[in-house]
């Protein structure tokens, strides 16, 4: 919620994903989009540094001693810095999870920023804070609900960094992978669906390019054109 309320130059961009998508159907400049997500990438990072300098002294503790970080067991640490699926998922499963996630959280981004949707207005955090939740609660289950490379990405580098070693690469199946390609799919998806069925601004979802126009807005009829009333309109 802080991140979108200081954001007011850039529209607190804090999900490559999210950035992509507003690229592909809103207009946002693709030239911003490796600069945006670079900074996504850099402050996950910082972030991750942050509570491993204020939380060593108890990893230590938990884990049994200076220096032992693990990734999987009892003690693990690992968790706290980015997302590792359940055991039972599948790679199918995984994937599937967080794409599906990351579907629901862009189109819901796009209906609440519709300015001809009803919208959130000043309550755009919030509402924010209860999508996420939400999201959360229901997927977070299977895989941590990582939706974000950054979020992910940047905080398993810093893990990998400190000491946690190869094993967060390879844990779950090399599912590392997972949370940097299925939320783009994902929101990819996500703003196609909502473009489709409920947005009326101009998107190249409803644009002659695609052919989908036709279908959206229908042509009028030859008769309406023809008609005297018609005529007299015009007239």
């Amino acid at each position: 919620m802080l991140g979108v309320y200081v954001g007011g130059k850039s529209g607190g961009h804090l999900n490559p994903a999210v950035t992509f998508g507003n690229c592909l159907y809103r207009g946002h400049p693709w030239r911003k989009l490796p600069v945006y997500a670079l900074a996504q990438l850099l402050g996950a990072m910082t972030g991750a540094a942050i509570v491993y300098g204020n939380y060593k002294s108890a990893f230590d503790a938990f884990e049994g001693g200076a220096g032992i970080r693990t990734v999987t067991g009892p003690t693990a640490t690992a968790g706290v810095f980015c997302t590792y699926p359940a055991p039972f998922m599948t790679r199918t499963g995984m994937f599937f999870s967080e794409f599906i996630a990351s579907s629901i959280l862009m189109f819901c981004i796009f209906a609440l920023a519709d300015p001809n949707n009803i919208g959130a207005g000043n309550l755009m955090p919030l509402c924010l804070f209860f999508l996420i939740f939400g999201i959360g609660a229901c997927f977070g289950w299977e895989t941590g609900y990582a939706i974000n490379l950054a979020r992910d990405f940047g905080p398993r580098l810093v893990s990998f960094m400190i000491g946690y070693g190869h094993e967060v690469w390879s844990a779950g199946g090399y599912y590392f992978w997972i949370p940097m390609v299925a939320p783009f799919c994902g929101c990819a998806f996500g703003g196609f669906l909502y473009d489709v069925f409920i947005y009326t601004g101009n998107s190249p979802i409803n644009t002659p390019m695609l052919g989908l126009q036709r279908l959206m807005r229908p042509r009028k009829s030859v008769w309406s054109n023809t008609h005297p009333s018609a005529i007299e309109t015009k007239v």
